[in-house]
C-alpha cells in the first residue's frame, strides 16, 4: 500500500512537472489558438452542427429559451427521467422541465433535434443592486448539417408558436370592462380585469347539436385560418350577431365560445365611452386572441337611424325632452360629433382601419330586437354569422336533462321513457326559454328522475294553455318588462342624462 501512495505522488509531481514546463513554452495565446483550431477541426469533419439557447441575452431574458422550455415540457413528462417542476404566475397547469445535461429527442418533417439542458455554475464577477442567478442555463441543439437549411426556420417558428398557445391554455382567462367614464389604471390601462370562470361549453349549452357543431367548425376555422386571412388581404377578425328573447342563451354562448378558444372577453360598456376616439382607444389596448362583446346593443346607446339629419330638419328648432336626450346620447352638449358615439365611429370599430391593429379577435354582438338594428351595423364583414337563440326545442331540453339530471335516453324506465315522449310534444307548444326550464329542473333536482321530468312537463303544459288562451305575455309586454328592468338596474345614469337633458333645454 505505501509503494502505490508513492507511485501516485510520483505521477502527480511528473504531471505538475509537464503542466508548469507547457505553460512555460505555450503562451495563453497559442493554446487558445490550438483550441480554436481544434474545435474547428471537430465541426468541419462532424456531421452535426449545434446551437445554444441561453435563459439570459445580455440583460434580457431571452424569449426562445422560455418557448423551448414549454415545448419541451409536453415531451420531457413522459420520455424525461430526472425532470423540473415549476408553475407560472396566472397559471392553472404545472411545467416539466429538463434537468442538468439531461437530453430530450425530437422530430420535425422527418428530422431528428437532440436538446440538452446545460447548467453551469458561475460566481458574479463585480458587485450589482440587482440579483443574478449564480447559474447560467442554456438548451444545446443538435441537427444534422444537411437539414439545417430545410428545418431550422419552420422548427423555431413551429416552436415559438406550440409555446405559446401552450401558455394561453395553462394561463388564467381574464374578463375585461372598460373603467368608468375612461379613466386609467394605475398602469395606464383603458381595461380592468378579473378571472374568468365561467363553466358553460359547447357540451352543456342548450342548443341543437347540428347548429353547435356548425358554430364551432367555424371558430375553428377563424382560429386556424391566419394563411387564408393574409392570402385574402382580410383582417384577421370575424363577428357574431346573437340574436332572440331573453333568456335563451346568448351569454352562455359567448362563454362557450371563450372556453372553447381559449381567448379572452373584453366586455365593452357603450354607456361609458363619450367619444370615437375613446372608441378607439379602447380597442387598441385589446389583445390578439380575444372577444369584443358588446350586449344588448340597441339599448347601450341610438344607433337605429341614420337620418337624423333630415328629421331635425323637419322638427321644429326646440327639439323635444326625448329627442334631444337621444341626439346627445345622454351627455349635455351641443356638438353631437365630439360628445357622443355615432353609428359612423362603431362601424369603423367594426370594420374600419382601426379593427386591423390586432389579429385574432371576434367581435360578438347581441340583441333582443335585430330588426332594431341599422342594416350597416349587420351586414357580413361587420357580423359575418348571424345565430338565432331561440327557445327551448326538444334536443335543447335532453342536453337540459342530462345537465341537471344526468338523464341519458334509452338509459331510463319505461315510464321516463313516456314522459319523455310527453315532454317532446308540450315543448313545442310551450315556447318557454332555456333558462326558465333550467329554473325548474334547479328546483326539481333533489327529485327522483322521474318525478322531476313530470313537474317540467305539468309547468310545460301549464304554460302552453296559457299561450293557447291568450293569456301569455305579449312581445310588447316582455319589451316593457326589459326597460323596467334596465330602469332599476342604472337609475342614477338615468336621472343624470335626465338632469343634462333638461339643463340643456332651459339653456336653449
Amino acid at each position: 500500500m505505501k509503494e502505490f501512495w508513492t507511485s501516485l505522488a510520483s505521477l502527480m509531481g511528473v504531471f505538475a512537472f509537464f503542466q508548469s514546463l507547457l505553460h512555460a513554452v505555450f503562451p495563453p495565446e497559442l493554446r487558445f489558438a490550438a483550441v480554436k483550431l481544434f474545435y474547428r477541426l471537430f465541426n468541419y469533419f462532424s456531421s452535426y452542427c449545434y446551437f445554444d439557447i441561453t435563459e439570459i441575452d445580455g440583460v434580457n431574458t431571452n424569449e426562445l429559451y422560455n418557448a423551448v422550455q414549454l415545448y419541451l415540457s409536453s415531451s420531457a413528462s413522459v420520455a424525461g427521467s430526472r425532470l423540473s417542476l415549476t408553475r407560472a404566475l396566472n397559471s392553472s397547469a404545472f411545467t416539466f422541465g429538463l434537468s442538468n445535461n439531461d437530453r430530450l429527442v425530437d422530430t420535425f418533417a422527418g428530422a431528428t433535434a437532440i436538446w440538452e439542458h446545460v447548467v453551469t455554475q458561475w460566481q458574479p464577477q463585480s458587485f450589482s443592486w440587482r440579483p443574478l442567478p449564480q447559474e447560467k442555463r442554456c438548451f444545446t441543439l443538435r441537427i444534422k448539417k444537411k437539414d439545417k437549411p430545410i428545418v431550422l426556420q419552420p422548427y423555431l417558428d413551429h416552436i415559438m408558436a406550440t409555446a405559446n398557445d401552450i401558455r394561453r391554455r395553462n394561463q388564467d382567462r381574464l374578463l375585461y370592462t372598460n373603467s368608468r367614464g375612461g379613466a386609467l389604471d394605475v398602469r395606464g390601462h383603458p381595461w380592468e380585469s378579473v378571472p374568468f370562470k365561467h363553466p358553460s361549453t359547447f357540451e352543456t349549452l342548450a342548443m341543437e347539436p347540428e347548429r353547435k357543431e356548425e358554430i364551432m367548425t367555424d371558430l375553428r376555422d377563424f382560429a386556424d385560418g391566419k394563411t387564408f386571412y393574409q392570402k385574402t388581404g382580410r383582417a384577421w377578425k370575424r363577428g357574431y350577431l346573437l340574436y332572440g328573447p331573453p333568456g335563451t342563451g346568448k351569454s352562455s354562448m359567448i362563454a362557450a365560445m371563450a372556453n372553447y378558444l381559449g381567448y379572452d372577453i373584453y366586455d365593452l360598456e357603450l354607456t361609458e365611452v363619450h367619444t370615437n376616439s375613446e372608441l378607439r382607444k379602447l380597442l387598441m389596448k385589446t389583445t390578439p386572441k380575444s372577444i369584443i362583446v358588446i350586449e344588448d346593443i340597441d339599448c347601450s346607446i341610438n344607433l337605429t337611424n341614420r337620418n337624423n339629419g333630415s328629421r331635425k330638419k323637419a322638427l321644429p328648432s326646440q327639439p323635444t325632452f326625448p329627442d334631444r336626450c337621444l341626439e346627445l346620447g345622454g351627455m349635455a352638449g351641443s356638438d353631437e360629433s365630439t360628445k357622443s358615439i355615432t353609428l359612423s365611429g362603431l362601424l369603423n370599430f367594426t370594420d374600419g382601419l382601426w379593427s386591423c391593429c390586432g389579429s385574432e379577435r371576434i367581435f360578438v354582438f347581441t340583441t333582443n330586437h335585430i330588426e332594431k338594428l341599422d342594416p350597416a351595423l349587420v351586414r357580413s364583414g361587420r357580423m359575418d354569422m348571424h345565430i338565432f337563440m331561440s327557445y327551448c326545442s326538444f334536443p335543447a331540453l335532453k342536453i337540459l336533462l342530462q345537465n341537471y339530471l344526468d338523464f341519458v335516453e334509452g338509459d331510463g324506465n319505461a315510464d321516463e321513457g313516456r314522459l319523455l315522449r310527453a315532454l317532446e310534444e308540450a315543448v313545442g307548444f310551450a315556447q318557454m326559454t332555456p333558462a326558465d326550464v333550467s329554473e325548474v329542473l334547479i328546483k326539481n333536482r333533489r327529485k327522483e328522475k322521474g318525478g322531476a321530468m313530470a313537474e317540467l312537463l305539468e309547468v310545460l303544459r301549464g304554460q302552453a294553455e296559457k299561450r293557447k288562451a291568450g293569456g301569455g305575455q305579449s312581445n310588447e309586454e316582455v319589451e316593457e318588462e326589459e326597460q323596467e328592468k334596465r330602469a332599476l338596474e342604472s337609475p342614477k345614469e338615468g336621472s343624470e342624462a335626465g338632469e343634462d337633458c333638461n339643463a340643456e333645454v332651459v339653456k336653449d
